[in-house]
């Protein structure tokens, strides 16, 4: 179709990429060519390595030295084919140099600046930061972040210089000229902690206290302040454990009202290291958690059940901010690349899915292509 026959809903259509958690720190770290100092400051391992040595004994040799476009692996070619407006993912990880860990924390994501360009392979136009590792190496550390992906060319949303500029988002072109607005923030049931809040003239993230009617009422105030007429906007929230299906009647609540209220279009849930229920709330997609996409976590025993090696790219789209279609691109993670899955991990993903959308009163089917589709009561 020309442009000259294009309607209202084609001009004002815009399709997502969104992920779950991308963690490019520690194991994945040390394939890339300039790889950060291995040390470590957790318990279980006291060398980057290690993890990489423990995903060889599970999946086979892992190159080293690796091409950008090495870990993203079959996903590539599918997200060109799929060319979705815009990408989005959350960055898990500092990028940085820094060589001071935040005390205590436990657990140090880092990835060598020089390596940014394993990011721009995938060719995000904005990485959400609010999460419980992008200060792992200190508020040096989170500047040495910010400004790496701004001269990547890279747009932030969820931590800042100072408090405002964590609370603001980013902000996106559609393809019909409007803007997409990316608020991002993070929550202490993610293990966020309180002290990375980010301040007047002091670096941080945007953490909300609580899912409080109040903490509502500044979040959508902050929103209304931003949004013009015509705006869309899209909520990336970083909240609860990292295994299980159940969903906290808060989080619902907290992202119901939201949308009530006119404020927001989509909620982009992440944390959990596997996917777990989505809803359509009036029309609007709520992604509770998306999983993780990119981990090193190979040959780490203990929540097999999960299937945390499998993993999903979510590619909504969206007509004035109501959804009309979900399709979810399935991947297995192996050798620290995204993979082709097999047909049985096709169909447990889909089953899993399909279980967990039907609580909100959706489902989701395996489309002959071996993508997931979601599907939903009409008036939802």
């Amino acid at each position: 179709m020309s442009a000259a026959q294009a309607t209202p809903a084609d001009t004002t259509r815009i399709t997502l990429m969104l992920t779950g958690d991308v963690m490019t720190g520690r194991g994945v770290d040390q394939i890339q060519p300039v790889p950060s100092d291995p040390t470590l400051h957790e318990e279980y391992l006291r060398d980057a390595r290690g993890y990489l040595r423990l995903a060889e004994a599970a999946s086979g040799p892992i190159p080293r030295r690796v091409a950008p476009t090495y870990i993203w692996g079959d996903a590539l070619p599918a997200l060109a084919a799929a060319a979705p407006d815009r990408r989005l993912i959350n960055l898990e990880t500092a990028v940085t140099t820094a060589d001071s860990p935040w005390p205590d924390k436990g657990i140090n994501y880092r990835m060598h600046p020089a390596n940014i360009d394993c990011i721009r392979a995938v060719a995000p136009d904005c990485c959400v930061l609010a999460n419980n590792h992008v200060l792992d190496w200190g508020r040096d550390g989170l500047l040495e972040t910010l400004d790496t992906l701004d001269r990547a060319g890279i747009a932030t949303a969820g931590a800042g210089h100072d408090a405002d500029e964590a609370m603001s988002p980013a902000v996106l072109r559609r393809p019909d000229g409007g803007r997409l607005l990316v608020f991002a923030a993070g929550h202490r049931s993610s293990g966020v902690p309180d002290d990375w809040a980010a301040g007047p003239g002091r670096c941080g993230v945007h953490c909300l206290p609580d899912f409080s009617a109040g903490t509502i009422d500044r979040l959508a105030e902050r929103i209304e302040a931003a949004r013009r007429p015509g705006d869309q906007v899209l909520l990336s929230i970083h909240w609860g454990g990292n295994w299980g299906y159940e969903i906290p009647d808060e989080h619902r609540a907290f992202a119901h009202r939201l949308i009530d209220r006119g404020v927001v279009d989509l909620v982009h849930g992440h944390s959990s290291h596997h996917p777990r229920a989505i809803e359509v709330h009036r029309d609007r997609l709520i992604l509770y958690g998306c999983g993780d996409l990119l981990n090193d976590y190979e040959g780490i025993r203990g929540h097999e059940r999960y299937r945390g090696d499998l993993a999903l790219i979510y590619l909504p789209t969206l007509e004035e901010g109501r959804l009309t279609a979900l399709r979810m691109l399935p991947f297995r993670i192996g050798r620290f690349r995204l993979n082709h899955p097999s047909a049985d991990d096709i169909d447990w993903l889909a089953a899993t899915m399909d279980r967990e959308a039907a609580r909100f009163g959706g489902g989701v089917e395996r489309k002959p292509d071996d993508t997931l589709a979601l599907h939903w009561p009409v008036g939802s």
